[in-house]
């Protein structure tokens, strides 16, 4: 009677176990396309930075160094890769956060630039200035959207890794892991700006 009972508790235990097999590989490539499309957002940011500085480049020669800082930081954010196996490492997606949030910080410095257009009326008459501008604000609406939806895949990832009874299989015959999630927390950003000087 025993191994009668032995049997079925091991039957169950396999039942409930082979629920989440296939939702572990399907969260996890879900997670890895989401990640894909935050590294395509980034590029295709990395990208609009010669054109806007091409057009910035006349504005002044004393804007020199925002140009500099903002090319070295496209450098330095392109440099830095993560691949799918790498979701895993905290402390390489650490890094690569941090180039990331090196160059919006840049950019935002380069946005004071842009936005002194007013003082530089050669800049007033090149069309594609306004177009880039409007490029790249909606080059970092997309990155926003491109890493919610990642961190809403990695969310389920790992909430399916963590669940029983899907913890079972994806422990016992995938390995995994839970993933790291981007945390797109500008420095300084729990600091509410002050407005004193500017109304």
């Amino acid at each position: 009677m025993s191994f009668l009972r032995s049997i079925l508790v091991a039957f169950a235990a396999l039942s409930l176990a082979s629920c989440g097999i296939n939702s572990v590989p399907t969260a996890e490539e879900n997670a890895k396309a989401r990640w894909a499309d935050v590294q395509a957002a980034f590029q295709e940011r990395a990208n609009l930075i010669p054109n806007l500085a091409a057009v910035a480049k006349g504005a002044a020669e004393q804007e020199k160094g925002i140009l500099v800082g903002v090319t070295e930081a496209r450098n330095k954010a392109t440099s830095i890769q993560l691949n799918a196996s790498d979701l895993t490492d905290p402390a390489k997606m650490a890094q690569f956060q941090a180039a990331q949030n090196q160059l919006s910080g840049s950019l935002a410095g380069f946005g004071r630039l842009l936005a002194n257009v007013e003082a530089y009326p050669e800049l007033k008459s090149i069309t594609n200035y306004q177009m880039l501008q409007s490029q790249l604000e909606g080059q970092e609406n997309r990155i926003r959207i491109s890493i919610r939806d990642y961190n809403q895949a990695v969310q389920e990832y790992n909430t399916t890794v963590r669940t029983f009874p899907s913890m079972i299989g994806a422990k016992l015959i995938y390995g995994a892991k839970p993933m790291v999630p981007y945390q797109a927390a500008t420095p300084g950003a729990e600091v509410a700006p002050s407005l004193e000087g500017k109304i």
